[in-house]
């Protein structure tokens, strides 16, 4: 491969990486390209992007970026993903079709999340944190826990001075001294 289209792959890859902070290195070792373009596919659907690159040419296309950790240790022909609504997100598909018999030979060679190198075994965990959507329903529950628990206990307070101003009100009825 010449020089110049070397520098023309390395251009590409840099603009389809501008504005990506996290990325998952994977091996299709034993995929052939049906299975490829079929696994393509089914990642395009959740809007996950992947490219086949040498891995020299990915390390020069990501030298000084958060991305750079990814392709230090590897040789030879790796494929990276990216995109999908989060890191999690993104680790959850790819783990779940690691797992699909179809893509036998699909696997994990590490990646890079916000500068610092994953190894597989971080991808796999990664992969069990919960999504953005349901960090965010789990906030929004601990916040509403909090703010129906501070409105219960005022609620209940009122109550009880309701109650103790209706009973005296009906006490000063009875003795007859209301006016």
């Amino acid at each position: 491969m010449s020089k110049l289209v070397k520098n023309m792959l390395i251009d590409d890859l840099k603009t389809r990486l501008t504005g990506v902070g996290e990325v998952i290195v994977v091996s299709l070792g034993r995929l052939d390209a049906i299975q490829t373009s079929q696994l393509r596919q089914a990642l395009r659907k959740k809007k996950i992007n992947l490219q086949l690159v040498k891995n020299s040419l990915a390390r020069r296309a990501t030298l000084d970026t958060p991305l750079a950790p990814a392709f230090d240790t590897h040789e030879g022909m790796l494929a990276i993903a990216w995109g999908g609504e989060d890191v999690v997100d993104l680790a959850k598909e790819l783990d779940r079709l690691s797992g699909v018999k179809e893509y036998e030979g699909f696997e994990f060679r590490g990646g890079a999340l916000d500068g610092a190198r994953l190894e597989p075994a971080d991808v796999k965990s990664v992969a069990k944190w919960p999504s953005r959507a349901e960090q965010l329903s789990l906030l929004s529950g601990q916040i509403s826990s909090l703010g129906s628990r501070i409105s219960g206990q005022i609620c209940s307070l009122g109550g009880v001075l309701a109650g103790q101003i209706a009973s005296r009100v009906e006490d000063l009825e009875k003795s007859g001294t209301a006016s």
